[in-house]
């Protein structure tokens, strides 16, 4: 915070890194001032931003001395009632008093020494507007939430969770340490079953999380957990932002899986959404201001409040109240649920005033500083990062941002908004053009390896292929992209590959090889991709028949022998392995010594590895000269075209490599591509091999 104070008045951090930010100095110094003014707020009314955080405690339903203090933040209500089983819904024996600050609470007295609600027993928030209309609603803080078929106007009622000790999971393994680098899985637990059904979460933990360990991941993302009413949102439309989706079992049950992905060594993170939140009014936020415009509410009025393309509800990052349920509902997820940190979805429409619509980002800095910032949601997520920090200072956050805003993922202390890392939005689709649009002669080596290094110095990114945005219905996976015409015939081993399976396997295996060791500094992949899952993500609804077959994981296809699947699944394994041993992700140092166009070859250094990767669809180069670091003599650590992947085997790997001057061994080159060493390699065409230096006994 004194840093913070310091800044302000002399220099800005971040400036240090990127002078050009310089001009926009005025625009660093509103959005301090007014995060450190709004913390130090907090700080003198709510004794600090942890203690702001924990309004769970304060709101919703709390066992307190001898009963049950339910609490709910409601301004535009002129009278509420608690009602629920436990009183047969009728309220007027529950009737809730307001404060000054639109609060409403009511204490519910033990009856024969236990609580009067009971665990597991259905509530609802009863409130009168001004309008003079009674209306139920789900308690904004409720832990659960469950679906009522037989009530067709609100199918879900929240729930009193209070299991009894006997009940309640507990933890019992510790956090992972962080890894060097993270290594994400991005998963959905409903749909990771080979059945047409919803997984649950206990399922997911013992027939998954196995999966995921045994291909090298130390992270896996977890979407779709907080509940949402329409399964086919893929969860953002977020309804109730502390329960836990019921569709795939209970709260106990989700600790369940994360215990047992910690005692996996995975560390776990969730995608979390606090960029807007479902526009029902009868199972949502959404409804809690009806009729009271001019009073404060969760929402900002007008279209101000509404996203146009989304359907949905945009939070007021002013609103004191607000900042205390998304702030707490970070922490809870933290705390109770031991999540190791969070991927923050739709960023990029928290950011500006405009939620990237219909704006095209060149880099221009204006696009970032202006009028159009949205500062209030700037400040939010500033104090989102320091909170998150604090609590758990190895926790990892994501932004999900597509414009590409400056100091996004540097620290708060700095002037940034304090992400650990972003999502590296342009790789995919840079290679989906490739994919459609090109022939694979006209893949330009050049724009590919720019996609992939174009990134802020000093901001760290994930990279990916492919996440689950490119594999929603009316989309393909990759693989289904190169292979569709034959994916479902010739992927069997007891016949010879045809060239399209043949290109397609070679193609999967280089696209995610090097977005994983050029993109970024960590790596994250979608449930199903590193082994080509086929066919796009199709949830039940009407325009399908309701169907559940394109919204789960057909394992059988990796656990088949004599299908290919396996070959493609192997190397991404063996690609999380090779990080694992040489830590190249972490690693700052990464060259780009050659993109060749007339050759189709691009080589570059990442940490102590060197990568050739030959996009040529016919060319095999013997002795083909690519620049290093240091002297000294190197072999092959990974191979795409090895008979272990489905290769054909054309890359000797007990070959020594030595660095040479004319020929002879052992003495060194200058300026070979800008190096100052030099190998020869032999490069089948749609390979990517990957080189490391031997370290000689002394």
């Amino acid at each position: 915070m004194a840093n913070m104070e310091k800044d302000r008045d002399k220099n800005i951090g971040i400036m240090s890194l990127d002078p050009g930010l310089e001009p926009f100095k005025d625009h660093f110094r509103y959005r301090i001032v007014r995060y450190v003014e709004q913390k130090k707020l907090i700080e003198k009314y709510e004794r600090g931003l942890e203690e702001f955080a924990q309004g769970y405690l304060k709101f919703g339903f709390n066992r307190e001395e001898n009963g049950i203090v339910y609490r709910e933040w409601a301004p535009a209500a002129q009278e509420a009632q608690v009602i629920g089983d436990f009183n047969g819904w009728d309220g007027s024996n529950h009737i809730m008093e307001k404060n000054q600050y639109g609060v409403w609470a009511i204490k519910i007295p033990d009856y024969g020494g236990n609580p009067a609600i009971p665990h597991n027993s259905r509530v609802k928030f009863r409130f009168k507007h001004g309008n003079g209309v009674w209306i139920d609603r789900i308690p904004a803080w409720i832990k659960y939430a469950t679906l009522d078929t037989t009530r067709f106007a609100a199918p879900y009622d929240g729930v009193y969770w209070d299991p009894p000790p006997s009940e309640r999971y507990e933890f019992k393994h510790p956090r992972p340490p962080n890894p060097k680098a993270p290594r994400i899985y991005e998963a959905h637990v409903g749909m990771s079953s080979s059945e047409p059904c919803i997984n649950s979460y206990r399922e997911f933990a013992d027939d998954v999380l196995p999966r995921i360990q045994s291909n090298n991941y130390n992270t896996v993302q977890l979407m779709a957990i907080m509940e949402h009413s329409y399964y086919g949102s893929f969860g953002y439309h977020v309804t109730n932002f502390f329960a836990v989706s019921s569709r795939s079992g209970t709260p106990e049950d989700l600790k369940y899986l994360i215990d047992k992905a910690h005692s996996l060594g995975l560390k776990v993170l969730m995608d979390v959404v606090h960029s807007h939140t479902s526009n029902n009014v009868t199972d949502g936020l959404n409804g809690y201001d009806v009729g009271q415009s001019s009073q404060e509410s969760y929402f900002h009025t007008g279209n101000r409040g509404y996203h146009k393309l989304w359907d949905s509800r945009l939070f007021n990052y002013a609103n004191w109240e607000v900042l205390r349920f998304l702030l707490s509902n970070l922490r809870w997820w933290l705390v109770e649920f031991q999540f190791d940190g969070f991927r923050f979805d739709g960023v990029t429409s928290m950011l500006y005033h405009h939620h990237g619509i219909d704006s095209v980002f060149t880099g221009n800095y204006n696009e970032y500083f202006s009028e159009v910032t949205d500062v209030d949601a700037v400040v939010y997520l500033m104090l989102a990062n320091c909170l998150i920090h604090n609590i758990l200072p190895d926790a990892t956050v994501i932004a999900e941002d597509v414009s590409g805003m400056p100091a996004l993922a540097r620290p708060v202390s700095e002037g940034g908004i304090g992400f650990d890392y972003r999502l590296a939005m342009a790789i995919p689709d840079k290679w989906i053009d490739c994919l459609k649009n090109k022939r694979d002669e006209e893949w330009l080596m050049k724009e590919i390896s720019w996609t992939l290094t174009n990134r802020r110095y000093t901001e760290k990114c994930i990279s990916y292929a492919e996440s689950h945005d490119q594999a929603i219905v009316g989309d393909k996976t990759f693989a289904f992209l190169l292979m569709d015409k034959e994916m479902y015939s010739g992927m069997s081993c007891l016949m010879d590959a045809s060239p399209v399976i043949e290109r397609g396997i070679a193609l999967h295996k280089m696209i995610h090889c090097i977005t994983m060791a050029l993109g970024g500094e960590g790596y994250l992949n979608f449930m199903g991709n590193e082994f080509g899952h086929p066919d796009w993500i199709d949830f039940p609804r009407e325009g399908n028949g309701w169907s559940y077959d394109k919204c789960r994981r057909q394992w059988n296809l990796v656990d088949t022998d004599h299908l290919r699947f396996k070959f493609m699944n192997a190397f991404d394994r063996a690609m999380n392995l090779l990080d694992d041993k040489f830590s190249f992700l972490a690693s700052t140092k990464q060259i780009v010594s050659s993109t060749s166009e007339e050759d189709k070859v691009i080589v570059f250094e990442r940490g102590d590895l060197v990568f050739v990767i030959n996009f040529h669809p016919k060319n095999t180069y013997d002795g083909y000269k690519i620049g290093c670091d240091f002297p000294g003599k190197y072999r092959v650590t990974l191979d795409s075209d090895a008979w272990e992947f489905g290769g054909l085997g054309r890359v000797s790997h007990d070959v020594d490599h030595f660095t040479s001057q004319e020929g002879i061994p052992g003495l060194p080159e200058t300026n070979f591509n800008n190096r100052p060493n030099s190998f020869k390699v032999s490069s089948p065409p749609r390979t990517c091999v990957v080189y490391y230096k031997v370290e000689e006994n002394i």
